[in-house]
């Protein structure tokens, strides 16, 4: 409710001074921001005025006397910056800072005007620009010793995870440890401990992934820890029925860190340790679809006597290998038909025996209509 009426009062307080104002206003400046190297940063600035003010954006570094001043562009510095601008009812713009180096830090100036003269170097302005600035400020990324580096799954079954903060002059207001980008529950603390601890009690699939110690600082700043297991590998259905001549579809999905970078299909002999490769591509006969969490095997024109069987799926990643089978059953196409002839078959039987009860009963056994004797309605 609140947004909303806030909402209706901007939009009333763009339309009044776009009526009774001719000089640009800011009503959002950027705000100054901290960041890392290799971060992004962006700038938002938006002008009121009548008509529509431009927007320009500049970088001013070093300081007087001798700052130097730059303006950006879309596509300035290697592509490393990006401006999204838009002129309806006012004007919004957005300074867009990729791949932040130490070079980056400086003043960022977003300017406005809506003189007609304003880009005309030889007639003095009527109205100045108005000029609205932020810092950004990028910092080295600081030092943080994880131990153990990588965990593994073969090597230990539960394990402890530690961070350690190296780089003092961070100011440390909490932390919090994440699991594949989640917030791990009860992690979160405002301790300002540089030396922080998560302990995994079970290493499976479930548990396996990537995990984040984060340091509330300003910046905030993180290191990463991989737990490495064996791939999970499970048939969607571990039985699947398809009729002669028609398309059987088999899955098998996987779970857990890292996802297998292989998969592999084999059919299975009759006793099982027979396993004959099925080669993407190699006929007509199949077709693999593969992402790294899942592995699907069409097998077209079933045979009955050559594709049914048992079929195994097999996912690796960079710590081992692991499988699962599924039992394909093909039905003849004469399948079908084959309840309804019973049907039919028990339908006859019984008008069969119903005509021979029907001829062979005794003439005594039927009831006399015509009885004189009986009793007066």
């Amino acid at each position: 409710m609140r947004r909303k009426l806030f909402g209706v009062i901007l939009a009333v307080c763009i339309g009044w001074f776009q009526a009774e104002a001719g000089t640009a206003g800011f009503i959002k400046s950027p705000l100054s921001q901290m960041k890392l190297i290799e971060d992004s940063a962006e700038l938002d600035c938006e002008v009121i005025g009548n008509p529509i003010p431009e927007v320009q954006w500049w970088f001013i570094e070093g300081e007087e006397p001798i700052e130097t001043v730059t303006q950006l562009f879309d596509g300035a510095r290697e592509d490393h910056v990006r401006i999204n601008a838009t002129y309806i009812n006012h004007a919004t713009s957005t300074l867009i800072l990729t791949n932040l180096t130490l070079n980056d830090t400086g003043v960022y100036e977003c300017r406005a005007s809506n003189d007609p003269d304003r880009n005309d170097l030889r007639t003095p302005p009527k109205v100045k620009w108005i000029r609205s600035q932020a810092n950004v400020i990028v910092f080295e990324h600081p030092v943080i010793t994880t131990k153990p580096d990588v965990v593994n799954h073969q090597n230990q079954t539960s394990a402890t995870l530690t961070c350690n903060l190296t780089n003092t002059s961070f100011i440390i207001k909490g932390h919090y440890w994440t699991h594949n980008g989640k917030t791990i529950d009860k992690s979160e603390s405002t301790s300002d401990k540089a030396f922080i601890e998560h302990t995994i009690k079970k290493i499976d699939y479930h548990s396996a992934g990537l995990y984040t110690c984060v340091f509330r600082t300003e910046p905030e700043v993180n290191a990463t820890i991989e737990v490495k297991v064996l791939p999970y590998v499970g048939a969607y259905k571990h039985s699947e029925n398809a009729n002669e001549k028609d398309k059987a579809v088999l899955i098998c999905v996987s779970h857990g860190y890292p996802l297998p970078t292989d998969w592999s299909w084999y059919k299975l002999g009759k006793d099982e340790s027979e396993k004959i490769p099925i080669v993407n591509g190699t006929s007509d006969k199949y077709e693999i679809k593969t992402t790294p969490n899942k592995t699907t095997l069409y097998v077209k024109d079933l045979d009955i006597n050559e594709d049914m069987g048992m079929y195994q799926c097999q996912g690796t990643n960079e710590i081992g290998s692991a499988s699962d089978q599924i039992q394909l059953r093909v039905r003849s196409q004469l399948a079908a038909l084959w309840p309804f002839l019973g049907i039919v078959a028990e339908v006859i039987i019984l008008i069969t025996i119903i005509f021979i009860y029907e001829k062979r009963r005794k003439p005594d056994e039927i009831n006399d209509d015509d009885d004189s004797g009986s009793a007066p309605l």
